[in-house]
């Protein structure tokens, strides 16, 4: 049966009204699919691209479950959620409470580069979830100040990135903590490859396995600017900047060096804009995401630390200031923007040698990312040829035909060792027989 609406999943009340509150109506794709299996008690592994609520979609099941079976008694976690980076850390236990915000539920959180004195109330005080990020909850767990026995869900998001980032060995410690658990719930942005289907066969049981991926990159309009040099390159960022339907931006680019130096480049221009990037302190990093949540903000300059789980509502575009080194990542990026059924725009800038990155961008999104100008910042050089879009040219293909066809008709002689060892060298001429030894008689033999 299709659900279409949140009122048939058969969720609590309370929960629903929280829905309501934040205009959420019908459940996405990964949500029609995901809350009934985990309601259910099942194990999942889910995939869903970054902004189609598969957040939501893991923590609908365990509020419900929570009102279901209210404990007696207060006492530690019932519900522990691990995720791969801080910001991603503090949006779900955001959006946590707000789903909870009619219940009695408490929700905590415990990540790197906040005091400890900050975490004691989880640990001194009824906590009904609470969503980590690895290093600090290993760090607790060892210290025994974090009590894994009242775990019954242990939910994994953005699992392909913890593999990424080297965090396997870590959350299989966590898991192993957390044994007495009824039920695993592991969600990725992408299931491709084998990685993330072995990290889940050792830690899930039976999962019921969900694919809610929407053809990629749909709702996103995607084009990109030709660009000379950096100078340009800066000058088509402000023209774009500065029109009225570019009204929440993230500019991304790829190294902490050029992020500094592009937010002094628009406060030249007369475009203030926030940063962020791996090196910003905590206290700064919630600041810069709050000032753009909250419209005091409109451009956000960040490196890929952003590329991934950060949700800020109403991103109208993202403008790749340099592209990324891999498709993969570029996907992440232009997630920022269309979230949750909105519609997006996703803008490129790109010089000469971006071009072969551009043909490998637009072969893993299956379709072609077309070139736009500006009239008064037209390029004023030519653009690559044909062999810098990625492809191989005629001259190489047949080449590498030729290779082929030669190694496949080459006869592949054997040759003996002590042949192979005696080439180059000089060999003794072989001494004639002597003609007398064979025809001496018989008696002398």
């Amino acid at each position: 049966m299709t659900v279409t609406q949140f009122i048939e999943l058969d969720l609590h009340e309370d929960l629903l009204a929280a829905l309501s509150d934040k205009g959420f109506e019908r459940p996405t794709a990964i949500q029609a699919e995901a809350i009934p299996a985990a309601m259910a008690g099942l194990d999942v592994l889910g995939s869903a691209p970054t902004g189609t609520g598969k957040t939501a979609a893991y923590l609908l099941p365990v509020l419900q479950h929570l009102l279901d079976f209210p404990r007696k008694k207060s006492g530690p976690p019932r519900v522990l959620i691990v995720t791969p980076t801080r910001e991603l850390a503090m949006q779900v236990a955001e959006q946590a409470k707000q789903l909870a915000d009619h219940t009695h539920l408490d929700i905590a959180t415990i990540t790197g580069c906040v005091a400890y004195m900050n975490h004691a109330q989880v640990f001194s005080e009824n906590q009904d979830i609470v969503v980590a990020t690895t290093g600090r909850l290993l760090q607790y767990i060892k210290e025994e100040n974090f009590d894994c026995r009242a775990v019954e869900t242990l939910i994994l998001d953005e699992a392909d990135r913890m593999l990424d980032m080297g965090f396997a060995q870590d959350v299989e410690q966590i898991a192993a903590e957390t044994r007495r658990r009824k039920q695993t719930l592991l969600f990725s942005a992408t299931l491709e490859g084998n990685a993330v289907k072995d990290f889940a066969e050792r830690l899930l049981n039976d999962p019921v396995e969900i694919d809610a991926s929407p053809s990629r990159a749909q709702k996103i309009v995607q084009w990109y600017y030709r660009a000379d040099d950096l100078t340009h390159k800066t000058a088509l960022l402000c023209h774009l900047l500065k029109q009225p339907e570019v009204s929440k931006t993230i500019v991304f680019v790829r190294k902490r060096g050029r992020l500094h130096e592009l937010v002094g480049w628009l406060r030249d221009a007369g475009i203030p804009s926030c940063y962020l990037e791996g090196e910003l302190v905590q206290a700064k990093r919630n600041e810069a995401i709050k000032r753009m949540s909250d419209g005091r903000m409109n451009v956000l300059v960040a490196t890929d630390v952003a590329a991934r789980g950060l949700d800020i509502e109403d991103i109208s575009h993202v403008i790749n200031f340099d592209l990324p080194a891999t498709a993969d990542v570029y996907l992440h990026r232009i997630g920022r923007t269309a979230r949750t059924g909105r519609k997006g725009c996703a803008i490129s800038l790109a010089e000469a040698h971006d071009h072969l990155l551009l043909g490998k961008i637009s072969r893993y999104l299956n379709e072609p990312l077309k070139a736009r100008t500006i009239d008064e910042l037209r390029p004023t050089t030519r653009a690559p040829a044909e062999k810098m879009s990625g492809k191989p040219s005629k001259k190489v293909l047949a080449k590498r035909k030729e290779k082929k066809e030669q190694a496949q008709t080459k006869d592949k002689i054997k040759v003996r060792l002590r042949d192979k060892k005696n080439i180059g060298k000089r060999r003794a001429p072989k001494a004639a027989p002597d003609a007398t030894s064979a025809t001496k008689p018989e008696s002398e033999v």
